[in-house]
């Protein structure tokens, strides 16, 4: 690979929000901590003291026979982890749905959601991200997760795929005044990657208030995750999209309309032409209602 191609496939990767590198496979840090310590090696004889410290040691003569394997003891049975881990997820889902539910207004839950240390998200991002545009907006727009310039700026939807956005916004006369833009989940994951169910679960209780909290009329669920998460569904966004769904949201149920995310908009620039269809649905159901 020349030097050129090199640098254009960084510049990619950067784009695409991968900023940290991660192995194939999974590290058990727990049973690495767990193994025996290397012994350390035996002490040379006291004449060797006399000798140049950093003169190599002659060769060993070879042996007559080989050298029998050494038996190695069984690893300590590693300890179960799993009911601890169990009881932290249940105690922070627990915590998060008490704190969702008792936020009076948006600026308070996002006081709360910034001060909770349940989701571990928190700890590896830049700042919160909690959303943009109008509260009293009659349209609500949900993502799945912030990117790498939503991380460091703070706001919903800035990169490319938010710039994106706009222009899909603007092709049926919408802006960010006019409506309200906010993640299921509000701290960015590591390189970008989708967020884990449980990750979604903790974060879950929260943006249900914030929908609650808005009372949008209609619901905008961009991706898989969201359309997922929020609509209970197993299916994926190809079989979701363009479909209305009804959101139950106390005694209120709002329309929501699942659509493809503009990042695989851009990963797929041919799939526009049904984002074109589903934002045509979005328009003439507003003017059904009176909205614009």
């Amino acid at each position: 690979m020349d030097r050129e191609t090199l640098a254009a496939l960084l510049r990619w990767y950067s784009d695409m929000g991968v900023d940290c590198a991660l192995g194939e496979t999974p590290v058990d840090r727990f049973a690495l901590s767990l193994r025996p310590p290397t012994p350390a090696p035996e002490a040379l004889p006291s004449e060797a003291s006399d000798s140049a410290p950093f003169e190599p040691a002659p060769p060993p003569a070879p042996a007559a026979s080989p050298p029998r394997a050494p038996v190695v003891s069984p690893s300590p049975p590693r300890p179960s982890l799993a009911p601890a881990a169990a009881l932290s997820h249940d105690s922070a889902a627990a915590s998060a749905r008490e704190q969702a539910a008792t936020a009076q207004n948006l600026e308070e839950l996002r006081e709360r959601l910034a001060a909770f240390d349940g989701c571990a998200l928190k700890n590896s991002a830049t700042q919160l991200v909690f959303a943009d545009g109008a509260p009293d907006a009659r349209i609500m727009i949900v993502g799945e997760g912030p990117g790498a310039d939503e991380d460091r700026i703070g706001r919903p939807f800035v990169g490319r795929a938010g710039q994106l956005l706009d222009k899909m916004l603007a092709a049926i006369g919408l802006d960010r005044t006019k409506v309200y833009i906010a993640n299921v989940v509000p701290w960015r994951p590591p390189g970008n990657r989708t967020p884990t169910p449980q990750e979604l679960a903790l974060c879950l209780p929260f943006i249900r208030r914030q929908i609650e909290l808005v009372a949008p009329d209609f619901l905008v669920l961009l991706g898989a995750s969201a359309a997922q998460t929020l609509l209970g569904e197993k299916e994926g966004i190809m079989r979701l999209r363009g479909h209305w769904r009804d959101y139950h949201c106390g005694d209120k149920i709002i329309r929501a309309l699942p659509m493809l995310h503009p990042a695989y908009l851009l990963r797929a620039p041919m799939k526009k032409a049904q984002a074109w269809r589903d934002l045509r649905a979005l328009k003439h159901a507003l003017d059904k209602t009176g909205h614009s």
